[in-house]
């Protein structure tokens, strides 16, 4: 593994650009809709310079990315209705339980559903905020971090946005709920699918105001990047932004989603380097080319044009065994479509499923239940493979946190991966 962590200079020219795709089992499963599985217990997911010749990124860090997710989920419990001393402690305790596993990297979750974890122009207070909050969770949670030797990104939502009734209580000074009351926008900018509301990526208002967010948070925290996750187009149905599509006299509704994902991510990427070039932007896409394809995620440029995105994190929450996603497969093929310079690639697993079946996974149904240690076996792999840049976990809760009968098996394969971790 290459040891080299964080980049901070892209350039537009000098990447290839890759078609292939995976070729799909017919046993493999994946969701149509994801606005029916919105991160619950069981489905846990969810300007550039040219120059004139092709460079590679510059290394600011001689460590390997060692990540973890830190969920909004986890709020209810440590943020709602808890003092500043509380929540303090409470994330103080998890960062260094985080460091002590050999973690350098976290990705904590400030916008989950176009609510904020921080005093915002643009967005509402979180679900979990505590009610008349006096304190700023995202600069304790920042500032926890940097203590400890974190690099802290903020890992956000873009277009995924809250039910009707919290719609309804959110207050109109925040664009989306204006957007939510017009009558010529609520089905148009901001569009339900499922049980939510979800921000259409197709007018450039609404990516004006996803990139003012990412604006806003590089501008105001001294965080060391920004994440997103797969939670791009919600459905495949072609009604979701019928409107857009016809008014932009496009063909191709699939290549036509690909193009408004694409300016979106664009738009964040230049956001980002605008207010501080040192901050990365990453995208952490599903696990399979034939899943980000559903979600009209261009990953294949991504992963092989720059401007886009400096790393790469897809989530291979895939067994070894799993004949419809094999994790060492999967892992050959990104790494073999993560061909730009400017690019690197980290790997995410996870450990929520372990004493679980999985459905999705063929052959390896049972794989989960069989074998505690698929984690550090994971890990082990990726330290050996030459294009794997890092390495991130999904997700604390999972790892620190498991339902009872898995806290032994968890407590062991949890040393096994620190051994491994801070060995590397």
């Amino acid at each position: 593994m290459k040891k080299y962590a964080v980049f901070f200079l892209v350039f537009l020219t000098g990447c290839t650009q890759q078609s292939k795709l995976e070729t799909t089992p017919s046993n493999a499963l994946f969701c149509e809709n994801i606005s029916e599985n919105v991160q619950t217990i069981q489905h846990l997911h969810l300007s550039a310079e040219k120059a004139d010749e092709p460079q590679t990124a510059l290394s600011v860090s001689a460590d390997t990315p060692y990540g973890m997710w830190f969920t909004a989920m986890d709020y209810a419990e440590i943020l709602n209705g808890k003092t500043e001393s509380e929540f303090q402690a409470a994330i103080q305790e998890r960062f260094q339980n985080a460091k002590s596993m050999g973690i350098n990297t976290v990705f904590v979750q400030v916008r989950a559903f176009a609510d904020a974890y921080y005093p915002s122009e643009y967005y509402a207070a979180g679900l979990s905020m505590p009610e008349n909050c006096a304190y700023d969770p995202l600069q304790i949670m920042l500032t926890a971090a940097h203590t400890l030797g974190l690099s802290f990104h903020a890992w956000i939502n873009p277009l995924r946005c809250q039910t009707d009734a919290q719609m309804e209580a959110m207050s109109e000074q925040y664009p989306i709920k204006q957007w939510y009351l017009d009558a010529e926008k609520n089905g148009n900018w901001i569009v339900k699918c499922g049980e939510r509301w979800w921000l259409n990526p197709a007018y450039p208002e609404v990516r004006q105001l996803i990139a003012d967010g990412v604006t806003e948070l590089v501008t105001n925290y001294e965080i060391d990047g920004v994440q997103i996750d797969d939670y791009f187009y919600p459905t495949t149905d072609p009604a979701f932004d019928a409107a857009a599509f016809q008014e932009s006299g496009a063909e191709d509704l699939s290549v036509w989603r690909k193009e408004q994902c694409n300016v979106m991510v664009q738009a964040m990427y230049q956001a980002v380097k605008a207010a501080d070039s040192s901050v990365l932007f990453g995208i952490s896409p599903q696990g399979t080319l034939s899943g980000n394809e559903r979600q009209y995620a261009d990953v294949i440029t991504w992963c092989s044009t720059a401007g886009y995105c400096d790393y790469i994190l897809p989530q291979l929450y895939f067994g070894l065994q799993n004949t419809s996603a094999p994790f060492a497969d999967m892992a050959a093929l990104w790494a073999e479509q993560t061909t730009c310079p400017a690019v690197s690639l980290w790997i995410g697993i996870c450990t929520y499923k372990l004493g679980q079946t999985d459905s999705w996974a063929g052959d390896g149904v049972t794989e989960w239940q069989t074998d505690p240690h698929i984690p550090s076996k994971e890990i082990t792999l990726l330290l050996s493979m030459e294009k794997i840049d890092g390495i991130a976990i999904y997700d604390y809760a999972a790892t620190f946190e498991p339902e009872a009968e898995m806290q032994e098996v968890l407590a062991a394969e949890r040393q096994q991966m620190q051994t491994l971790l801070q060995e590397n």
